[in-house]
């Protein structure tokens, strides 16, 4: 697989002058012309990039999805992340790439911190719909960081990594605005969510399918894992991991209540692979052990 590893690579692609700065480049799309390389067929970008796009155009394969890149107003890419552009259809248009290597973070607080911002693993099709008023203030932050770019002294880290932290706590905010608004949406979402995991539940009294995880639920709703729990945790408060641990934790008092079937039988029914992996699990979400929770029926 090719890589991009360099800013000044990733300039050169797209045929623009060397960047300003050696780890961090804020790009305006309608100086932009990608070299027809064959490296657009299949690679990966060793930068976090973040996209404010209005009418650019094209195909685009990211992770194992293909989609339009015309959808959407904001995403996020992280790092190390299989990409594939379609060039006979690709139109930059206009707007505002936001390119940084994860080495420009280093020694900075950001370093550990941008893990927390999920929407660097969210789908091509998950973008932000930004309002006009959004979209003037996360221009406003991106131009700041084009001019402190011209500024290379020691300063200039902390005062651009402030003002990326400050774009992306925006775009958390404005995400979560997203997943309000979109109500009919997202409500059909979180109906479809509660019904397949109604389903793996009754199929798996017939036969065992393995414990329910987070990436299968995400896969069968056409969802990047991390759009789901962000999208739960805000209308529900619980992410996706600690809503299959209450759905456990519901099945599994149910069966201890109303069935003769023994510890090993339900943990089997569950889709754990070792009975102690329940029991220490139904221990931890409700103080007692499965056993006496059962006792405490008789």
């Amino acid at each position: 697989m090719n890589s991009i590893k360099s800013v000044s690579e990733f300039h050169r692609l797209l045929s623009l002058p060397e960047p300003l700065h050696p780890l961090i480049s804020m790009i305006n799309l309608k100086e932009t012309c990608f070299l027809k390389d064959d490296i657009w067929k299949g690679f990966v970008n060793r930068f976090y990039c973040v996209a404010l796009k209005r009418d650019a155009k094209g195909k685009i394969k990211y992770g194992q999805q293909h989609y339009d890149y015309d959808k959407g107003v904001l995403s996020f890419t992280a790092p190390n992340q299989v990409q594939y552009l379609d060039l006979e259809t690709m139109e930059c248009g206009s707007g505002y790439l936001l390119i940084f290597h994860p080495d420009f973070l280093l020694k900075h607080p950001l370093a550990n911190a941008i893990s927390t911002y999920g929407f660097f693993d969210y789908a091509v099709n998950e973008a932000l719909h930004l309002s006009a008023d959004e979209e003037d203030n996360l221009i406003n932050i991106l131009n700041k960081i084009h001019v402190e770019c011209k500024h290379i002294d020691r300063h200039t880290q902390e005062i651009i990594l402030s003002q990326i932290e400050l774009l992306l706590n925006y775009s958390k905010r404005f995400y979560e605005r997203q997943f309000i608004t979109r109500k009919n949406n997202n409500n059909q979402i979180l109906v479809r969510f509660e019904q397949f995991m109604d389903g793996y539940f009754a199929n798996n009294d017939k036969t065992n399918q393995g414990l329910l995880t987070v990436k299968l639920i995400a896969e069968h709703m056409n969802l990047s894992p991390n759009y789901l729990s962000d999208l739960l945790r805000v209308h529900t408060g619980q992410n996706t991991q600690q809503h299959i641990h209450e759905k456990l934790i519901e099945k599994a008092k149910e069966k201890l209540s109303t069935s003769n079937l023994s510890i090993s039988e339900i943990a089997y029914y569950l889709g754990f692979e070792h009975s102690q992996s329940f029991s220490a699990l139904f221990k931890k979400k409700t103080d007692m052990s499965p056993v006496e929770f059962r006792q405490s029926f008789n």
